[in-house]
């Protein structure tokens, strides 16, 4: 499988799957837009409905220095699975007898505002609520800075984000931790169904 250059004229819309982070661009689209393609099957180790493009991690495709090159970014730079989603990514393209680098870039960091509709949808279907609101309010033009309502005033305590359970979408859902089966996750509980459930929480 060759990668060098495009040799016909980009059809309308084939760059529609790209993610909308700051390494999105290309020069030459052809070639990098049948790597995207390729790259669809490889998925997140932890989490294996959605493929990296969907979660935001795979960010660019190009043509370095050194030849091709494919960026992906953690979701947080002490991430177990980053070493086996390298792995993942250079064996798919090893695989399909693409030469490529995988380089891992930290800046700008991952943000849950990479994740794709179709992501989003699948985390909910595979039982993991994904993010209610978007971690990058000062983009939107929204208020950055908010307040606590008065009744958590004097105790420490911020309102808690409105979740909706992904088993039965009751929004009556209580936080348990922090913390759940990752760092990048809180464990709630629906007060509906009684049934516990990953957050994917904002960053």
């Amino acid at each position: 499988m060759s990668f060098d250059a495009p040799s016909r004229t980009v059809p309308p819309g084939v760059l529609q799957g790209l993610p909308d982070g700051p390494l999105a661009q290309s020069q030459e689209a052809d070639a990098h837009h049948a790597i995207w393609e390729l790259l669809e099957a490889v998925t997140d180790p932890e989490i294996p409905v959605v493929n990296l493009r969907e979660m935001g991690i795979l960010r660019a495709v190009r043509f370095g220095a050194q030849g091709l090159e494919v960026v992906i970014t953690p979701t947080y730079s002490g991430c177990p699975a980053m070493g086996q989603m390298e792995d993942d990514v250079a064996n798919a393209l090893s695989q399909a007898g693409v030469a490529a680098r995988v380089v891992t870039q930290l800046a700008p960091a991952w943000s849950t505002d990479w994740m794709t509709p179709e992501g989003r949808d699948k985390l909910r279907a595979y039982g993991i609520a994904p993010p209610v609101k978007s971690a990058c309010a000062a983009a939107a033009g929204a208020q950055v800075v908010s307040f606590a309502n008065r009744k958590f005033a004097g105790r420490g305590l911020a309102p808690q984000e409105t979740v909706a359970c992904p088993q039965c979408g009751s929004d009556n859902t209580t936080e348990i931790s922090h913390f759940g089966s990752t760092a990048c996750k809180a464990l709630y509980r629906c007060l509906k169904c009684m049934e516990p459930f990953d957050y994917f929480k904002p960053y």
